[in-house]
């Protein structure tokens, strides 16, 4: 049984999720709330202000999202 969760995410959650490969100290307003997002699913976390990708987050990054496999046909 996989215990791997498709995530729904939003394109701007996915671009802010993306941008997180490398820990981030400011992130704009818009990606702002999309960080929190992340946070509460558990895909990214802040400490000491930095934001930063989870290993929950690496794997749904790599598993990508059904919903944009159609924009990259």
């Amino acid at each position: 049984m996989s215990d791997d969760i498709d995530y729904d995410l939003t394109v701007e959650q996915w671009e802010t999720l993306k941008s997180l490969r490398t820990p981030v100290l400011r992130l704009s307003a818009s990606r702002g709330f999309a960080l929190e997002d992340l946070v509460a699913l558990g895909l990214a976390t802040i400490s000491e202000n930095v934001a930063a990708m989870t290993p929950t987050g690496r794997k749904a990054l790599i598993r990508g999202s059904s919903k944009l496999w159609d924009v990259a046909a």
